[in-house]
This record gives structure tokens, sequence and C-alpha cells, in this order.
């Protein structure tokens, strides 16, 4: 665990907590370091200790970092300590994901182990996650943010295993929404970005077009920041239409 700056005392409830799933790079290490420029304090979680490590130490104010597996019990019981001991949680966002098989395969030729394995992170672990910290989000009316994509409602061939996740992920967080009317639930769609994950998913292709994650933060600190009504959002309906640069197509 890297802790940065002592954070302040929470006896007031003034600093506001945010707890951040897979911020060691691309989007999530992106939101990390826009969160933390709207005065948050942060825990961030991923799995490559050494990644998130220097994610932290990059990103200002005070950070708390746990590596470990959002699959794994254990490691989810440390989140929970962790915001336990700043005393809030305003914000949770399950940004952790894992693509699956690559290069994508026909959803007749999807591994069942690899299948299971993408609905273990993309779907059970920000659950369980979300199970744990629900308490402390009810007690400060904070909220969830559930990173999805296109590939949820949109039918792409290839993108079965990834797709059929993150459209459970939406609608378990529709349900949420539903459930915990003091709790905000948002499921976003941040489009097509410029990171690991996407080249993942076409190996040995130029991807260069994409925009990077830090482009579309504004979006999400937008959502984030005016408290919009829980639901289905999408980063490019939420920026401006000079800041998505005449792009319209989201991420899978």
């Amino acid at each position: 665990m890297w802790r940065g700056p002592a954070a302040p005392s929470v006896n007031g409830m003034d600093n506001r907590i945010a707890l951040v799933t897979g911020a060691s790079r691309g989007l999530g290490r992106a939101l990390a370091a826009g969160l933390a420029r709207e005065g948050y304090d942060l825990i961030l979680d991923a799995r490559n200790a050494g990644d998130l490590d220097a994610a932290a130490r990059e990103t200002q104010g005070t950070v708390t970092a746990i590596p470990g597996d959002v699959t794994d019990p254990e490691h989810r019981a440390a989140l929970l300590r962790a915001a336990q001991a700043a005393g809030r949680l305003d914000l949770l966002v399950n940004n952790a994901a894992t693509l699956g098989a690559s290069p994508l395969p026909a959803l007749a030729d999807y591994p069942a182990s690899e299948l299971r394995a993408a609905f273990e992170v993309n779907v059970i672990a920000p659950i369980a996650l979300t199970q744990l910290l629900l308490p402390l989000l009810r007690a400060s009316g904070g909220a969830v943010l559930n990173i999805t994509s296109d590939a949820a409602v949109e039918a792409y061939a290839g993108w079965g295993g990834y797709g059929a996740a993150k459209a459970a992920l939406e609608q378990a967080s529709n349900v949420l929404a539903a459930e915990e009317l003091a709790v905000r639930v948002w499921w976003a769609d941040p489009g097509d970005l410029r990171t690991e994950m996407h080249q993942r998913a076409f190996p040995g292709e130029d991807i260069s077009d994409r925009p990077r994650p830090e482009t579309v933060v504004p979006a999400f600190t937008r959502l984030i920041a005016e408290r919009l009504p829980s639901g289905r959002y999408r980063a490019a309906h939420l920026l401006p239409p000079a800041a998505t640069g005449g792009r319209t197509g989201t991420a899978r």
C-alpha cells in the first residue's frame, strides 16, 4: 500500500473520497487524475503494483493505493477497510475490466473459461464491491459510476463475451438505480479510446486515431459534479461538440 500526504481530518466530513478501480492506466488513471483536480481524495486499485504506484505518485492530493485483484474477496475487503479508515465514501468508480479472449473470437468459438473470467471481472466483482461499499455511499448520499461500452447494447462480431458481460453490468446498474434512491447510479460509455485494452481488441492495428482517455474526463467530471439523474450516459453526449473532434463512435 502506498499513501500520499496525510489525509485531512474527516470530523467535519468536508473532504470528498472517491474509490477508482483499474486506476493504473488508461481511463482509470485519467479519471483518478481528473477527480484529484476536482478536490477528491482517492483510494486507487489495480492489479499491477508497480503501475499503480507510479499512477499514485503522479496524482495530486491525498492518494491511497492498494494493489490487488477485484475478483479477490480479500482485496475487496481491503478496499472497504481503506474507505472506512477515510471516514466516508462519496464515489465508487467501477472501471476495472477485462476484454476477455484476444484476438476476439466468434461467440461459437468462445472458450467457456475465458467467458467465465470476463463475467467474474466485469460483472461479479463490481457488484460485490458495490455491495460492500453501499452503507458508506448511502451515508454520504454518494454515487456509483460503472464504466460500460456500446458493445453492451450493439451487436458487433467478435464482441460477444465482452458485450454480454457489459450488458449484464448495465442491467445490474439499472436495477441498483431503482433500488438505491439515496445513491446516484450511472453506467457510462466512454467512447473509442486509445487504451491498452482497446489495442488488444485490434492486435497489430494502428489505433492512434482514437482519442486519449484524458479527453473524455470532462464528461465524467460533469456527470459527477452536476449529479445528473441515475441512468445510462455516453461521454460524447456530455462533452461540448468541439471536445469530441467530430467522433461519434463509442468504445468497445
